[in-house]
């Protein structure tokens, strides 16, 4: 039995974690994290003049990168695992968050100096849209 990827809903779940970002790092915890990352107003218009559709354009690569391995482990949550519907996308969305992010995110804090409350806010960023992205892969077969 192989695992049979959906793209579309590979995709949906790219765009919606592209979607999610916006939310949280805009009207959510923009300010925030605008503050916790030492982003002056100087390089905040810095970063505008250059041009973001660069970044945008490799974030929704990333994300789709993202989707597309979610995927393949949600295939194996619910084979070999037997979880389905909210459980499997809890799974899928959590134990990753646990075991990677929050690990990479930590060391932002342990050797670059960035703050506790900068990592609880991007921790909560990934959570949140892993378990956003998996709803949509575990739901949309």
């Amino acid at each position: 039995m192989g695992i049979v990827i959906n793209y579309t809903a590979v995709i949906v779940a790219a765009i919606a974690s592209m979607a999610v970002g916006f939310v949280w790092y805009g009207p959510l915890f923009g300010k925030s994290w605008i503050a916790l990352s030492g982003i002056t107003p100087d390089k905040m218009e810095g970063m505008k003049k250059k041009g973001m559709t660069k970044t945008y354009v490799i974030g929704l690569v990333m994300s789709f990168l993202m989707a597309y391995v979610l995927a393949t482990n949600g295939y194996v949550w619910q084979a070999y695992m037997s979880f389905s519907g909210l459980n499997a996308a809890f799974n899928l969305a959590f134990w990753p968050w646990l075991g990677f992010f929050v690990p990479l995110l930590v060391g932002g804090v342990l050797w670059e100096g960035k703050p506790w409350k900068l990592f609880a806010l991007n921790a909560g960023y990934y959570l949140v849209t892993l378990f956003v992205m998996a709803c949509i892969l575990v739901y949309w077969q």
